[in-house]
């Protein structure tokens, strides 16, 4: 058995990272045979339990595992007893860039160049790089990079941060999200989701939307936060013109368990209550989350997997900018005029964006379809470019 450790942010609480996570071993596991994968994880029943149709061991990142986090014996012992080790998702920034319960890039900064010296490959898989703002963020992040044989970037902004810094690598392949490759789960499950939680209850087209309690954080840079409160109040009303401008429903869809608290205060706020539904990962896997975004007639979102998520089962999204990272996926599927910035958010600009995409939404489908098909082979391919490292393992 060749033994592969996969490194990302796999708790359970994100739905775009359960994602990605099973993107990568169906695509992996189609074309290769023996393999094994190493997960480590803070929630060892939340990955066995959910992708136990692979070879995958869990690999416990808890206190009681002698680590915080990713930081500590564990994962360290992982890496360094692996044949291959794939780094994914968009885990390589620089907030909070000491803090190993919250930050992997340092952590990986040093643990990483170890394994480079070991002769063990690490392969930045399907990855984003960034932000980093900090000299040490940046430091960091060459680190990773020089220890890596191969970097799978998945987006234009990624490749332009190298630049940027300056970095160099002799091997960097234009890849795509795994997450991108998500399945719905079938219609009898599907139809047991919209009978518990009164989904789509009537003849109006019904829209999702995505809310973040992170606001602005990622995108203020020491200016004033555009404010929790203020964004509570402006979904709110938004969604109340929707409801009477448009003749829709709406069902929130929460990709984050963290985000359920600001969802939850802007359906309070909302007058036409008995339009909205909400729904999320806290109760539902990523393939029942999917299968609902796949019936909507547009959806509006903030973290870039529900961007991600929603157009990859046909719907076309609609984004405020809450991360560089919404930018570049809006701008790779052909839609980046169908996104706003917190600078020109306000309730009738907003309300307006979505107004017009949900009078376009077949002409934006259109354009958006083949871009996604194009997205969606970048990557599966990007199993096949790890053939230099599982020689004689091919399906």
């Amino acid at each position: 058995m060749k033994k592969i450790t996969v490194l990302g942010n796999f708790s359970g609480r994100n739905a775009g990272d359960a994602a990605i996570l099973g993107g990568l071993l169906r695509d992996i596991s189609t074309r290769y045979k023996r393999i094994e994968f190493y997960v480590p994880t803070i929630n060892t029943s939340f990955v066995d339990d959910q992708f136990h149709i692979f070879k995958v061991k869990s690999v416990g990142m808890m206190p009681w595992n002698l680590s915080a986090k990713i930081l500590g014996i564990p994962v360290l012992r992982s890496v360094l007893s692996s044949d291959l080790i794939l780094v994914t998702d968009a885990i390589l920034f620089d907030r909070k860039l000491y803090n190993p319960l919250y930050n992997y890039l340092w952590t990986l900064s040093k643990i990483l160049p170890l394994a480079c010296r070991k002769g063990i490959p690490v392969v930045l898989y399907n990855s984003s790089l960034g932000p980093v703002h900090t000299s040490a963020g940046k430091q960091a992040l060459k680190n990773v990079i020089d220890a890596a044989e191969m970097l799978i970037l998945r987006d234009e902004e990624s490749l332009e941060l190298i630049d940027q810094l300056g970095f160099h690598h002799p091997n960097i392949i234009r890849g795509a999200d795994c997450a991108l490759n998500a399945e719905p789960v079938g219609e009898k499950r599907f139809r047991e989701i919209v009978q518990a939680e009164n989904l789509f209850h009537s003849p109006r087209p019904v829209i999702g939307m995505n809310v973040n309690s992170y606001v602005d954080a990622f995108m203020r840079h020491g200016a004033d936060s555009f404010g929790r409160e203020t964004l509570v109040e402006l979904y709110a009303s938004t969604v109340d013109r929707l409801i009477a401008e448009l003749g829709v429903d709406i069902i929130f869809v929460e990709t984050q368990h963290m985000d359920m608290k600001i969802a939850r205060n802007v359906l309070a706020r909302i007058k036409q209550k008995e339009n909205v539904r909400l729904i999320s990962n806290k109760n539902y896997s990523y393939g029942d989350i999917c299968s609902v975004l796949k019936k909507l007639e547009l959806f509006v979102g903030m973290r870039t997997h529900s961007l991600i998520l929603s157009s990859a089962m046909g719907t076309v999204p609609v984004g405020i900018v809450t991360y560089p990272k919404n930018r570049g996926y809006m701008r790779t599927i052909g839609l980046q005029d169908n996104l706003i910035e917190f600078k020109n958010l306000t309730v009738d600009n907003f309300s307006d964006l979505i107004i017009k995409a949900f009078q376009s939404r077949r002409e934006l489908k259109n354009r958006m379809i083949p871009e996604l098909v194009r997205e969606k082979a970048k990557a599966r391919d990007a199993a096949l470019q790890l053939m230099p490292f599982l020689r004689g393992y091919s399906s």
